[in-house]
């Protein structure tokens, strides 16, 4: 009977690890892409049209020193996660994924005008979300076992942005957006005791950057604005203990992307 040695299995679980790992960060890469392209394609079609002298809406709207309005969306929460040295090497551990999944914002929309082009943001946000991690382990006897940690959050952002935005074609105009946000997990579970369970526990505040990219449309009676935005945390959210679960990981931090359609 052909056996095979723990290093045979380590090599094997970290080439398939860094397979899997690069088709996920694909599939996230290709569902952002076509996002992009849509929102390029119906500001190309508005755009077109709007080439046309049109009477427009709104008139006097761009030049109101603050407004409000509101915004919803989904979102694909992840983790930027960076490994112990010994975490695929060792006798047990050999692989460690981190996967995302959908959820659902709702923020309230505050805009000051700062110039022609410009306008600073403030938008707190309820943010629901969840992501796993997932452990490859094996034993002395070449047997597998994989353990699927799941981690549910419930987020109030604070983010401040500066939005550029560039000159109206009629009904329509296009801009980037950029911030910075501090962000309170309700659901941290940091400070429980766990009761043996082996609970991943994150850290409660976080901080991240953001960076994304919209388009204004101004209708009859209000404006809407599809954007998208890609956010990177900055802080270490893993709480550390005496489990496997928490000293394989050196650094845990929040990455994933957020669509939203604004109101104002």
């Amino acid at each position: 009977m052909q056996t095979y040695s723990p290093n045979l299995w380590n090599r094997n679980a970290i080439y398939c690890n860094k397979i899997i790992s690069l088709s996920l960060r694909c599939s996230m890469q290709k569902k952002i892409r076509y996002f992009i392209i849509l929102l390029l394609f119906i500001g190309n079609n508005f755009s077109y049209g709007q080439r046309i002298k049109k009477p427009q809406n709104l008139v006097n709207y761009d030049f109101k020193k603050l407004h409000f309005g509101f915004t919803l969306g989904i979102n694909e929460l992840n983790f930027n996660v960076k490994k112990n040295s010994n975490t695929l090497t060792n006798d047990t551990l050999l692989t460690l994924l981190s996967n995302s999944q959908k959820g659902f914002n709702l923020g309230i929309v505050s805009n000051l005008r700062i110039g022609k082009f410009t306008d600073l943001r403030f938008i707190p946000t309820l943010v629901f979300g969840e992501r796993y991690l997932k452990y490859g382990f094996i034993d002395r006897n070449g047997t597998s076992e994989e353990k699927i940690k799941k981690i549910e959050s419930t987020l109030i952002d604070f983010p401040i942005y500066i939005k550029y935005k560039s000159a109206r074609y009629n009904n329509f105009r296009a801009y980037v957006i950029g911030g910075v946000k501090y962000s309170i997990d309700l659901a941290s579970q940091n400070k429980i005791n766990d009761e043996g369970q082996e609970i991943v526990k994150l850290k409660k505040n976080d901080l991240m950057g953001e960076i994304g990219f919209g388009l204004d449309f101004y209708l009859e009676y209000f404006k809407f604005s599809p954007q998208i935005k890609l956010s990177h945390g900055f802080l270490n959210l893993i709480s550390e203990d005496e489990t496997v679960y928490t000293q394989s990981i050196n650094f845990l931090s929040t990455k994933g992307w957020m669509i939203s359609f604004t109101f104002e």
